[in-house]
């Protein structure tokens, strides 16, 4: 099926824009559900918010909603529908009235954005854009002092809903690009910065998004690699079988409500293994030392210290690892793993572990430790190597959706991880800490938010 032209899915949603839920309607994931999309458009119209729309979008809509199954309504005939192979202008006064968290707009050159949803998932936090908000971003996207990927542009091509009337742009003195572009001179016209953004084409795309992509991406070849790395905004179903779909999908308080029980007990247990005074390290045959109760504090804090470096090399050599063009099954296995995360990375339900998957990775650890060394000492750096992935989990997840204070730590952090997924994806990859990446010299380069 083809896709729709550029600014179709966005007309539709700048006439809705204080809508919650912007998927609903990206045509190309949920118009083919029809019954979920009318149950949002009932919804939305009961809740007496008809005159946020237009009486052409509500008319469309409505047509599109009101089908049978002999006389529907395909996807490609509504997306063939006048309104939505033009392009929606705007005043500067209307993009202007758009400068809070509820609803905010940006420029770049004439081209229009609705960047609401992306507020709390940008690096430099949502006050950044904020105060740019109605205004002209383009001197900030090339930086000083941060000067944004070509991904990072193709990000913001997701959220475009229109153009700048011309004809409404000359009647003022001083336009809204021009306030924009104020703090920072920038040599190169609009039309410079504009032509840079990367376009977000559907038609163009290598998969189906309107089919589950586990079994798609195999076929991708050599270029697998190339597309993985191009981040997009939408939701990922990997699985036609909801079965399956919901086993690979997990809220992030799971993590701590399923493993800081196990961590209570098993430091419980192992501290009353060491408090026993049998728990002994061989080092030869014959020469042996007691690890007493009270190291368990600093065996609890190594095993967590370990932790980190298994984390760097699980991310660096397994989840990074680049699958032969020709093995259609390890590069389905590689997006299974790690690589949907990174073409989705905003994906809210797949930023944690699931518990069920993890639990047969925890459990080799587990025993792994078992075997090589006595029960007690082996327990004891294995809780604190769990409680180190519980706190990995819920850091990666703040890192993607929490706004931390300028100048903390978790600010560079997330600022750093953030570069990982749109320009340094072979390195930067420690997530709760940098320290790895500095001996097998990973470390994304510095620069300032």
């Amino acid at each position: 099926m083809p896709g729709p032209v550029a600014g179709s899915t966005a007309r539709v949603y700048a006439d809705v824009n204080t809508l919650k839920s912007r998927e609903y309607w990206d045509y190309e994931t949920h118009v083919p559900n029809w019954r979920q999309t009318r149950k949002c458009w009932e919804q939305f119209v009961q809740a007496e918010n008809q005159h946020l729309v237009s009486p052409e979008a509500l008319d469309l809509l409505d047509k599109l909603l009101r089908y049978d199954h002999q006389q529907r309504l395909t996807a490609t005939e509504a997306m063939e529908h006048p309104y939505f192979l033009s392009t929606r202008y705007f005043s500067e006064k209307e993009v202007a009235k758009h400068c809070t968290n509820e609803s905010c707009w940006v420029l770049v050159g004439t081209r229009v954005y609705d960047v609401t949803s992306f507020l709390r998932m940008h690096p430099g936090g949502e006050a950044l854009i904020l105060r740019r908000s109605g205004s002209d971003i383009s001197a900030q996207l090339d930086g000083p002092p941060h000067r944004h990927s070509e991904n990072a542009r193709r990000w913001l091509e997701q959220y475009y809903i229109g153009e700048i009337d011309r004809d409404c742009t000359e009647l003022h003195t001083e336009t809204l690009r021009q306030r924009g572009n104020k703090p920072e001179a920038q040599d190169g016209t609009e039309e410079d910065a504009s032509a840079k953004c990367s376009k977000v084409d559907d038609e163009t795309d290598l998969v189906d998004w309107r089919k589950p992509l586990a079994w798609q991406v195999g076929y991708l070849g050599e270029k697998y690699d190339a597309w993985v790395h191009q981040p997009v905004d939408r939701p990922i179903r990997l699985f036609e079988s909801d079965f399956f779909e919901a086993s690979t999908k997990t809220s992030w308080y799971m993590v701590p409500a399923v493993w800081l029980p196990l961590v209570i007990y098993l430091s419980w247990y192992g501290y009353s293994l060491l408090a026993q005074e049998s728990t002994r390290l061989f080092i030869t045959s014959e020469y042996s030392f007691l690890i007493h109760k009270y190291c368990f504090p600093f065996l609890f804090l190594l095993g967590m210290f370990l932790w980190s470096f298994v984390e760097y090399c699980i991310h660096r050599f397994v989840f990074h690892m680049r699958p032969p063009a020709h093995n259609y099954y390890l590069i389905t296995l590689h997006f299974l793993l790690h690589g949907q995360h990174h073409k989705s990375p905003f994906d809210g339900s797949r930023l944690v572990f699931p518990p069920g998957i993890a639990s047969i990775v925890v459990g080799a650890f587990y025993l792994l430790l078992r075997q090589l060394l006595p029960e007690g000492l082996g327990t004891s750096l294995f809780v604190g190597g769990l409680c180190g992935y519980v706190v990995y989990d819920m850091i990666h997840y703040y890192l993607h959706y929490g706004s931390p204070r300028k100048g903390s730590y978790l600010y560079s952090l997330k600022a750093y991880h953030v570069k990982h997924h749109f320009e340094h994806q072979r390195a930067g990859f420690g997530i709760t800490t940098t320290f790895w990446d500095h001996p097998f010299n990973t470390v994304i380069p510095k620069q300032t938010f």
